[in-house]
Protein backbone atom coordinates (compact mmCIF):
# COMPACT_ATOMS: atom_id res chain seq x y z
CA UNK A 1 0.00 0.00 0.00
CA UNK A 2 1.06 3.60 -0.46
CA UNK A 3 2.91 5.26 2.37
CA UNK A 4 1.75 8.72 1.36
CA UNK A 5 -0.73 10.50 3.56
CA UNK A 6 -2.62 13.75 3.48
CA UNK A 7 -1.49 14.33 7.04
CA UNK A 8 1.49 16.60 7.42
CA UNK A 9 3.49 14.61 9.97
CA UNK A 10 4.58 10.98 9.54
CA UNK A 11 6.42 8.80 12.05
CA UNK A 12 7.70 5.25 11.45
CA UNK A 13 7.29 2.86 14.39
CA UNK A 14 9.40 -0.22 15.04
CA UNK A 15 6.34 -2.18 16.12
CA UNK A 16 8.20 -5.41 16.87
CA UNK A 17 10.90 -3.90 19.13
CA UNK A 18 10.97 -4.00 22.91
CA UNK A 19 10.19 -6.64 25.50
CA UNK A 20 6.52 -7.02 24.48
CA UNK A 21 6.47 -5.63 20.93
CA UNK A 22 2.96 -5.21 19.40
CA UNK A 23 1.24 -5.81 22.75
CA UNK A 24 2.55 -2.37 23.76
CA UNK A 25 3.32 -0.53 20.53
CA UNK A 26 -0.04 -1.06 18.80
CA UNK A 27 -2.20 0.27 21.68
CA UNK A 28 0.20 3.22 21.92
CA UNK A 29 -0.17 3.86 18.19
CA UNK A 30 -3.98 3.81 18.46
CA UNK A 31 -3.82 6.21 21.41
CA UNK A 32 -1.54 8.51 19.39
CA UNK A 33 -3.77 8.78 16.33
CA UNK A 34 -6.86 9.25 18.48
CA UNK A 35 -5.25 12.19 20.28
CA UNK A 36 -3.19 13.61 17.40
CA UNK A 37 -5.37 14.11 14.30
CA UNK A 38 -2.50 15.42 12.16
CA UNK A 39 -0.35 12.34 12.80
CA UNK A 40 0.26 9.48 10.36
CA UNK A 41 2.02 6.34 11.66
CA UNK A 42 3.78 3.71 9.55
CA UNK A 43 3.72 0.42 11.45
CA UNK A 44 6.87 -1.53 10.56
CA UNK A 45 6.86 -5.26 11.29
CA UNK A 46 5.23 -8.58 10.51
CA UNK A 47 1.98 -7.60 8.79
CA UNK A 48 0.04 -10.62 10.04
CA UNK A 49 1.05 -9.92 13.65
CA UNK A 50 0.26 -6.22 13.25
CA UNK A 51 -3.16 -6.89 11.71
CA UNK A 52 -4.01 -9.30 14.50
CA UNK A 53 -3.02 -6.70 17.12
CA UNK A 54 -5.02 -4.03 15.30
CA UNK A 55 -8.09 -6.26 15.12
CA UNK A 56 -7.91 -6.65 18.90
CA UNK A 57 -8.08 -2.84 19.06
CA UNK A 58 -11.15 -2.77 16.82
CA UNK A 59 -9.43 -1.98 13.50
CA UNK A 60 -10.13 -4.59 10.82
CA UNK A 61 -7.78 -5.69 8.05
CA UNK A 62 -10.09 -4.09 5.49
CA UNK A 63 -10.29 -0.73 7.21
CA UNK A 64 -6.50 -0.46 7.58
CA UNK A 65 -6.14 -0.45 3.79
CA UNK A 66 -7.82 2.93 3.55
CA UNK A 67 -6.98 4.29 6.98
CA UNK A 68 -5.99 7.96 6.88
CA UNK A 69 -3.62 7.76 9.84
CA UNK A 70 -2.19 4.23 9.76
CA UNK A 71 -0.31 2.15 7.20
CA UNK A 72 1.61 -1.12 7.47
CA UNK A 73 5.12 -1.72 6.15
CA UNK A 74 5.76 -5.48 6.19
CA UNK A 75 9.15 -6.73 7.37
CA UNK A 76 10.32 -10.30 7.75
CA UNK A 77 12.81 -9.92 10.61
CA UNK A 78 13.01 -8.71 14.20
CA UNK A 79 16.05 -7.45 16.11
CA UNK A 80 15.92 -9.19 19.47
CA UNK A 81 16.90 -7.46 22.70
CA UNK A 82 19.97 -9.65 23.25
CA UNK A 83 21.47 -9.56 19.74
CA UNK A 84 24.87 -7.98 19.22
CA UNK A 85 24.72 -4.72 17.24
CA UNK A 86 27.25 -5.94 14.65
CA UNK A 87 25.18 -9.05 13.92
CA UNK A 88 21.95 -7.03 13.71
CA UNK A 89 23.61 -4.61 11.29
CA UNK A 90 24.82 -7.43 9.06
CA UNK A 91 22.00 -9.96 9.22
CA UNK A 92 18.82 -7.97 10.01
CA UNK A 93 18.48 -5.66 7.01
CA UNK A 94 14.77 -6.48 6.66
CA UNK A 95 14.00 -5.98 10.34
CA UNK A 96 11.30 -3.64 11.61
CA UNK A 97 13.98 -1.49 13.21
CA UNK A 98 16.09 -1.14 10.07
CA UNK A 99 13.13 -0.43 7.78
CA UNK A 100 11.76 2.24 10.12
CA UNK A 101 15.13 3.99 9.88
CA UNK A 102 15.25 3.48 6.11
CA UNK A 103 11.89 5.24 5.79
CA UNK A 104 13.33 8.27 7.58
CA UNK A 105 16.40 8.22 5.34
CA UNK A 106 14.21 7.99 2.22
CA UNK A 107 12.06 10.93 3.34
CA UNK A 108 8.92 8.80 3.68
CA UNK A 109 8.83 9.41 7.43
CA UNK A 110 10.04 12.36 9.46
CA UNK A 111 11.01 10.37 12.56
CA UNK A 112 11.46 6.84 13.90
CA UNK A 113 10.45 5.48 17.31
CA UNK A 114 11.71 2.16 18.64
CA UNK A 115 11.74 0.32 21.97
CA UNK A 116 14.21 -2.22 20.63
CA UNK A 117 17.83 -3.13 21.30
CA UNK A 118 19.63 0.14 22.16
CA UNK A 119 23.01 -0.88 20.78
CA UNK A 120 21.52 -2.08 17.51
CA UNK A 121 19.38 1.04 17.14
CA UNK A 122 22.38 3.28 17.75
CA UNK A 123 24.55 1.41 15.24
CA UNK A 124 21.83 1.22 12.57
CA UNK A 125 20.78 4.84 12.98
CA UNK A 126 24.40 6.00 12.77
CA UNK A 127 24.94 3.92 9.61
CA UNK A 128 21.66 4.75 7.86
CA UNK A 129 21.13 8.40 8.76
CA UNK A 130 24.72 9.56 9.38
CA UNK A 131 25.65 12.40 11.72
CA UNK A 132 25.20 16.09 11.08
CA UNK A 133 28.24 18.04 9.83
CA UNK A 134 30.44 18.88 12.79
CA UNK A 135 29.07 16.05 14.96
CA UNK A 136 31.42 13.16 15.64
CA UNK A 137 29.07 10.95 17.68
CA UNK A 138 25.32 11.04 18.28
CA UNK A 139 24.19 10.87 21.89
CA UNK A 140 21.20 9.63 23.85
CA UNK A 141 19.43 12.51 25.58
CA UNK A 142 16.33 12.43 27.74
CA UNK A 143 14.47 14.65 30.19
CA UNK A 144 14.38 13.89 33.92
CA UNK A 145 12.22 15.32 36.70
CA UNK A 146 13.36 18.45 38.50
CA UNK A 147 12.82 19.84 41.99
CA UNK A 148 10.47 22.42 40.45
CA UNK A 149 7.36 20.54 39.33
CA UNK A 150 6.86 22.60 36.17
CA UNK A 151 10.41 22.00 34.94
CA UNK A 152 12.74 19.15 34.08
CA UNK A 153 16.38 18.69 33.15
CA UNK A 154 17.90 17.17 30.01
CA UNK A 155 20.82 14.77 30.40
CA UNK A 156 23.22 13.33 27.81
CA UNK A 157 24.83 10.94 27.02
CA UNK A 158 22.79 8.15 28.62
CA UNK A 159 24.62 5.16 27.20
CA UNK A 160 25.35 5.50 23.50
CA UNK A 161 29.05 6.37 23.97
CA UNK A 162 30.89 4.71 26.85
CA UNK A 163 33.80 7.17 26.78
CA UNK A 164 33.96 10.61 25.16
CA UNK A 165 36.86 12.90 24.39
CA UNK A 166 36.56 16.54 25.41
CA UNK A 167 35.52 17.78 21.97
CA UNK A 168 32.70 15.20 21.86
CA UNK A 169 31.44 16.41 25.24
CA UNK A 170 31.62 19.92 23.84
CA UNK A 171 29.43 18.89 20.89
CA UNK A 172 26.99 17.28 23.33
CA UNK A 173 26.73 20.63 25.12
CA UNK A 174 25.91 22.43 21.86
CA UNK A 175 23.31 19.83 20.85
CA UNK A 176 21.73 19.69 24.29
CA UNK A 177 21.44 23.47 24.34
CA UNK A 178 19.55 23.45 21.03
CA UNK A 179 17.20 20.65 22.12
CA UNK A 180 16.35 22.32 25.43
CA UNK A 181 15.68 25.62 23.71
CA UNK A 182 13.59 24.19 20.87
CA UNK A 183 11.64 21.44 22.67
CA UNK A 184 11.12 23.15 26.03
CA UNK A 185 11.30 26.80 24.95
CA UNK A 186 14.08 27.46 27.47
CA UNK A 187 15.77 30.74 26.66
CA UNK A 188 19.57 30.55 27.00
CA UNK A 189 19.53 27.10 28.72
CA UNK A 190 22.08 26.50 31.48
CA UNK A 191 24.65 23.86 30.49
CA UNK A 192 26.67 21.94 33.11
CA UNK A 193 29.21 19.11 33.09
CA UNK A 194 28.57 16.23 35.49
CA UNK A 195 31.68 15.83 37.63
CA UNK A 196 32.91 14.51 40.98
CA UNK A 197 32.88 18.02 42.42
CA UNK A 198 32.07 21.61 41.55
CA UNK A 199 35.63 22.89 41.98
CA UNK A 200 37.63 23.63 38.82
CA UNK A 201 40.48 21.36 39.98
CA UNK A 202 38.22 18.28 40.22
CA UNK A 203 37.81 15.64 37.52
CA UNK A 204 39.79 14.04 34.72
CA UNK A 205 41.80 15.94 32.12
CA UNK A 206 39.21 15.47 29.38
CA UNK A 207 36.44 16.83 31.64
CA UNK A 208 38.55 19.90 32.44
CA UNK A 209 39.32 20.46 28.76
CA UNK A 210 35.64 20.12 27.84
CA UNK A 211 34.86 22.74 30.49
CA UNK A 212 37.39 25.09 28.92
CA UNK A 213 35.95 24.59 25.42
CA UNK A 214 32.39 25.18 26.59
CA UNK A 215 33.34 28.27 28.57
CA UNK A 216 35.05 29.79 25.51
CA UNK A 217 31.85 29.56 23.46
CA UNK A 218 29.93 32.70 24.42
CA UNK A 219 26.83 31.52 22.57
CA UNK A 220 26.44 28.74 25.17
CA UNK A 221 25.37 29.44 28.75
CA UNK A 222 27.93 27.16 30.40
CA UNK A 223 27.65 27.35 34.20
CA UNK A 224 30.39 24.91 35.26
CA UNK A 225 30.50 21.53 37.00
CA UNK A 226 27.58 19.88 38.76
CA UNK A 227 27.60 16.89 41.14
CA UNK A 228 25.35 13.85 41.00
CA UNK A 229 23.45 15.00 44.07
CA UNK A 230 22.32 18.11 42.17
CA UNK A 231 20.98 16.43 39.03
CA UNK A 232 17.40 17.19 40.09
CA UNK A 233 18.11 20.50 41.87
CA UNK A 234 17.22 22.78 38.94
CA UNK A 235 20.73 24.21 38.92
CA UNK A 236 21.08 23.33 35.23
CA UNK A 237 18.81 22.78 32.24
CA UNK A 238 21.21 20.42 30.43
CA UNK A 239 23.73 18.08 32.09
CA UNK A 240 26.54 16.67 29.94
CA UNK A 241 28.54 13.50 30.61
CA UNK A 242 29.82 10.42 28.80
CA UNK A 243 27.56 7.42 28.26
CA UNK A 244 29.04 5.26 31.00
CA UNK A 245 28.56 7.87 33.72
CA UNK A 246 25.16 8.93 32.37
CA UNK A 247 23.75 5.41 32.20
CA UNK A 248 24.95 4.51 35.69
CA UNK A 249 23.55 7.77 37.09
CA UNK A 250 20.20 7.24 35.35
CA UNK A 251 19.80 3.64 36.51
CA UNK A 252 20.81 4.61 40.05
CA UNK A 253 18.20 7.37 40.12
CA UNK A 254 15.52 4.99 38.85
CA UNK A 255 16.48 2.48 41.54
CA UNK A 256 16.31 5.08 44.31
CA UNK A 257 12.89 6.23 43.09
CA UNK A 258 11.57 2.65 43.26
CA UNK A 259 13.13 2.21 46.71
CA UNK A 260 11.43 5.35 48.06
CA UNK A 261 8.10 4.24 46.60
CA UNK A 262 8.26 0.75 48.15
CA UNK A 263 9.54 2.05 51.51
CA UNK A 264 6.71 4.57 51.63
CA UNK A 265 4.13 1.85 50.98
CA UNK A 266 5.63 -0.29 53.73
CA UNK A 267 5.62 2.53 56.28
CA UNK A 268 1.99 3.45 55.63
CA UNK A 269 0.74 -0.12 56.14
CA UNK A 270 2.49 -0.85 59.45
CA UNK A 271 -0.47 -0.15 61.77
CA UNK A 272 -3.92 1.43 61.99
CA UNK A 273 -2.61 4.96 62.59
CA UNK A 274 -0.28 4.66 59.59
CA UNK A 275 -3.16 3.43 57.42
CA UNK A 276 -5.30 6.42 58.48
CA UNK A 277 -2.45 8.80 57.65
CA UNK A 278 -1.98 7.01 54.35
CA UNK A 279 -5.65 7.55 53.50
CA UNK A 280 -5.45 11.25 54.36
CA UNK A 281 -2.20 11.81 52.47
CA UNK A 282 -3.03 9.63 49.48
CA UNK A 283 -4.02 12.53 47.15
CA UNK A 284 -0.76 14.36 47.90
CA UNK A 285 1.39 11.28 47.44
CA UNK A 286 -0.45 10.37 44.25
CA UNK A 287 0.33 13.82 42.87
CA UNK A 288 3.96 13.52 43.97
CA UNK A 289 4.57 10.13 42.40
CA UNK A 290 2.79 11.23 39.24
CA UNK A 291 5.44 13.93 38.73
CA UNK A 292 8.13 11.29 39.25
CA UNK A 293 6.50 8.63 37.06
CA UNK A 294 9.16 7.51 34.55
CA UNK A 295 6.49 6.84 31.90
CA UNK A 296 6.07 10.55 31.19
CA UNK A 297 9.83 10.92 30.71
CA UNK A 298 10.08 7.96 28.34
CA UNK A 299 11.73 8.71 25.04
CA UNK A 300 15.46 9.28 24.78
CA UNK A 301 16.45 10.98 21.54
CA UNK A 302 19.46 9.96 19.46
CA UNK A 303 20.54 13.53 18.91
CA UNK A 304 23.13 14.60 16.34
CA UNK A 305 21.81 12.53 13.43
CA UNK A 306 20.46 13.78 10.08
CA UNK A 307 17.05 12.51 11.13
CA UNK A 308 14.96 12.14 14.29
CA UNK A 309 15.20 8.86 16.22
CA UNK A 310 13.56 8.36 19.61
CA UNK A 311 14.39 5.37 21.81
CA UNK A 312 11.69 4.14 24.17
CA UNK A 313 12.45 1.95 27.19
CA UNK A 314 12.43 -1.72 26.23
CA UNK A 315 10.00 -2.53 29.05
CA UNK A 316 7.82 0.53 28.48
CA UNK A 317 4.06 0.20 28.72
CA UNK A 318 1.70 1.64 26.11
CA UNK A 319 1.42 4.99 27.92
CA UNK A 320 5.20 5.34 28.01
CA UNK A 321 5.58 4.38 24.34
CA UNK A 322 2.92 6.96 23.50
CA UNK A 323 5.06 9.54 25.32
CA UNK A 324 7.99 8.56 23.07
CA UNK A 325 5.81 9.10 19.98
CA UNK A 326 4.87 12.55 21.29
CA UNK A 327 8.54 13.36 21.83
CA UNK A 328 9.31 12.46 18.21
CA UNK A 329 6.36 14.55 17.01
CA UNK A 330 7.54 17.55 18.99
CA UNK A 331 11.08 17.30 17.60
CA UNK A 332 9.71 17.09 14.06
CA UNK A 333 7.54 20.15 14.60
CA UNK A 334 10.44 22.13 16.09
CA UNK A 335 12.87 20.92 13.37
CA UNK A 336 15.53 19.98 15.93
CA UNK A 337 18.15 18.48 13.54
CA UNK A 338 17.90 21.52 11.27
CA UNK A 339 18.36 23.89 14.23
CA UNK A 340 21.43 21.96 15.43
CA UNK A 341 22.87 22.03 11.91
CA UNK A 342 22.41 25.80 11.69
CA UNK A 343 24.04 26.34 15.07
CA UNK A 344 27.01 24.20 14.11
CA UNK A 345 27.36 25.95 10.75
CA UNK A 346 27.53 29.28 12.53
CA UNK A 347 30.92 28.26 13.85
CA UNK A 348 29.97 26.80 17.20
CA UNK A 349 31.80 23.52 16.66
CA UNK A 350 35.17 22.80 18.19
CA UNK A 351 37.93 24.22 16.03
Amino acid sequence: MSLNSSNNLTIALDVMGGDKGPLITIPAAILAINKQPNLHLILCGDSSVIQQALSEQGISAESIKNHSQLSIFHTSQVVTMDEKPAYAMRAKKDSSMRKALDLVHEGKAQACVSAGNTGALFSMAHFVLKTLPGVERPALISSLPSRDNDKHVFMLDLGANVFCESHVLYQFGVMGSVLAEQVDNIENPRIALLNMGEEAIKGSDHIKLAALELSENKAINYIGFIEGSDIFSNKADVIVCDGFVGNVALKTCEGVARLVYHKSKAIFTQNVVARILSFLLKPSFKKLFKTMNPDQYNGASLIGLRGIVVKSHGNANSTAFYAAILEAKKEVERQVPEKIKVMLEQGLTHQ
